[in-house]
């Protein structure tokens, strides 16, 4: 799928824009499909041996340059005025989430609205209690990266974590348009929609490791204000 995903982001892209991918130990096709798009834009970078989405991400967030940044997966779609909408939003936040569709492995739509089925929406108890921020439809300034690097260990997915230290130390928008669709295929490294395949024990010791984390930024963050 990631072929048809990077080209749904390089035909919103200005000649300025970087679309940074860091391959973490991929054992298919994926390195060669995306030399063939031959794209200058394209930051490629191969070899990683995370293991984990979670420290890929970092490690591509780490190579970031832009002023904002969008987060993608390999194999969703971003639906046309995506990034002129999310950068508007920014205007007035420091993060910004779109709804989307879910769509199965031949594209077609099983659910038409992520945000109903999770009831997304800002609040920093309520993304603790039950996370709403979806990374494939994220968008924010840099300076959340300042808040949110590096990633701390024992977290439960690097878009909650960028989601709750962006509702601490700044501003959050759910906005109402949907401008991806999210595919879910059976393969994929992040949870089914609405299930977890965490115990009842770690996701409540995973919430405790969260707000311990998060009030350690923000004691970090008054000591560098001091």
């Amino acid at each position: 799928y990631i072929k048809p995903q990077i080209d749904s982001i390089l035909t919103q892209l200005s000649e300025n824009d970087e679309l940074i991918i860091s391959d973490d130990s991929s054992t298919d096709e994926t390195i060669q499909i995306i030399r063939q798009t031959n794209d200058k834009r394209i930051r490629l970078f191969e070899g990683n041996t995370f293991g984990s989405p979670i420290f890929n991400f970092e490690y591509a967030l780490k190579q970031a340059s832009g002023e904002i940044v969008f987060l993608a997966d390999q194999d969703d779609l971003w639906l046309p005025g995506k990034v002129r909408i999310m950068t508007d939003a920014l205007v007035n936040c420091d993060l910004a989430v779109s709804d989307c569709s879910v769509i199965d492995d031949a594209g077609e739509v099983i659910a038409p609205s992520f945000y109903t089925i999770r009831h997304s929406g800002s609040g920093l108890l309520k993304n603790i209690y039950k996370n709403t921020y979806l990374g494939c439809c994220m968008a924010f300034r840099a300076k959340v990266l300042d808040w949110a690097l590096p990633f701390p260990k024992n977290i439960p997915m690097h878009d909650m974590w960028l989601g709750l230290t962006a509702e601490m130390f700044g501003t959050t928008k759910f906005c109402s348009q949907t401008l991806s669709h999210y595919r879910r295929h059976g393969k994929n490294v992040s949870p089914e929609i609405n299930q977890s395949h965490f115990s009842l024990f770690q996701k409540i010791n995973f919430r405790f490791i969260l707000i311990y984390r998060l009030f350690q930024r923000k004691l970090r963050q008054r000591s560098n204000s001091a």
